[in-house]
């Protein structure tokens, strides 16, 4: 049954006359050969300190192909992984270069960090070669190449969100704390922007480092302004270091409500943060507690073929990623150049396990509802509750 329900997510009508745009293949106006793979070289953080964000994107393209088929168009559909350990744009850069030039690859996928997707960029742009970001999520990455296009989301979209939500739910004076990159920058410039505009008052800011970040004397400057809450973004994966010292600085003892992004309580970690984070309430697209028949297909068929481990947004965005590349192929017959590719995806739609998504037809961006969630605890683990949302968010980093 749960099998079944994957196998039988199929797009809808307009997706399939969108799909029916198709045309070209990896060499412009070369034949399509049958026998010749289509390439899909996924770039991913498999250590270092993002190494959760490539595990999560590498078993969820494993498991699309476990249902699906490693076939589709006639062609076999191979993934080439590459470490690029998460840290160093010049590495990521120069492994999309590789896989390009001597790989052959038709697709350039992956990207855990902005830095690393932006270094990518120019490789896709010169090449023409379609590149797929499932994670890194600021907004200035798709403007970066006429070919790139995105399956996670961006922070912008959970920002604006979840500062609507706080103004008009009790919170009157925030505090905004941010990793310092790219995603954090964007999350905390639409945070403040909306709050504002909500009638919030932002009572102080702070971007944290993105490397090895000691949070502790970030929560008392914080806790020392005495905010009605905290609105937070950190990368995947940093949600517990975070959490603990929330919870040990004495905040929420303090009367301060933690709302943040929903990488904070990442599915992936949450579930070993104990009481500290009941009762969080963040704004995101994908919880392993999404209520939909899709979802819990997924959620079953990832734990199984994974020891058990809760998928968590990242891997969703890999999931889609695949989904977007086997249904171009499609249409194409197999075909997959650049600008054939880029030009059907745009306004593709589907249901995702997080719920309903639209590729952009302007920006190459996901259109997708944004959740709001609380933290609870359901039978002996913690979730990501979704109890609100906002339908079809589009990116608010570029006019959305």
């Amino acid at each position: 049954m749960m099998t079944s329900v994957l196998r039988n997510w199929t797009p809808n009508l307009t997706v399939a006359a969108v799909l029916g745009t198709v045309a070209g293949t990896i060499l412009a106006g070369a034949p399509a050969l049958a026998a010749d793979p289509v390439k899909i070289g996924l770039i991913l953080p498999m250590s270092g300190p993002f190494a959760s964000t490539g595990k999560q994107i590498e078993a969820a393209v494993k498991l699309y192909q476990q249902v699906n088929g490693d076939s589709v168009a006639g062609r076999k559909v191979e993934v080439i992984v590459k470490d690029d350990t998460g840290v160093a744009p010049d590495m990521t850069k120069r492994l999309a270069q590789e896989l390009v030039v001597k790989e052959k690859v038709s697709v350039l996928a992956g990207f855990g960090l902005t830095p690393l997707a932006l270094s990518a960029a120019p490789v896709s742009e010169q090449a023409k070669t379609p590149m797929i970001v499932m994670a890194a999520a600021s907004s200035v990455i798709t403007t970066k190449s006429p070919y790139i296009l995105r399956t996670s989301g961006t922070l912008p979209q959970s920002a604006a969100t979840i500062a609507q939500w706080a103004a008009k739910n009790g919170a009157t004076k925030m505090y905004s704390m941010v990793t310092d990159y790219g995603p954090g920058i964007d999350a905390e410039t639409v945070f403040k922007t909306r709050f504002a505009t909500s009638g919030g008052t932002v009572v102080g800011d702070v971007r944290i480092p993105l490397k090895n970040p000691d949070y502790g004397p970030f929560m008392q400057r914080a806790k020392d302004t005495a905010p009605d809450a905290i609105f937070a973004f950190v990368p995947s994966g940093e949600g517990s270091s975070f959490m603990k010292e929330f919870a040990e600085r004495g905040l929420a003892k303090a009367g301060v409500r933690l709302l943040a992004t929903g990488d904070v309580t990442d599915d992936d970690i949450l579930p070993a943060m104990g009481d500290a984070a009941i009762g969080t309430v963040t704004a995101h697209y994908y919880s392993a507690a999404h209520p939909s028949p899709e979802n819990k297909a997924y959620v079953e068929a990832f734990r199984k073929a994974n020891g058990g481990l809760r998928p968590n947004f990242m891997s969703v965005g890999g999931w889609d990623g695949m989904h977007l590349v086997y249904e171009v192929l499609k249409k194409t017959g197999g075909k997959a150049d650049g600008d054939s590719f880029v030009a059907a995806a745009k306004g593709m739609s589907w249901t995702s396990p997080r719920g309903p998504v639209t590729i952009d037809a302007d920006t190459r961006d996901i259109i997708q509802d944004i959740y709001i969630r609380k933290v609870e605890r359901q039978d002996g683990e913690l979730f990501n509750v979704e109890f609100d949302k906002v339908a079809a968010v589009k990116d608010p980093g570029k006019g959305g």
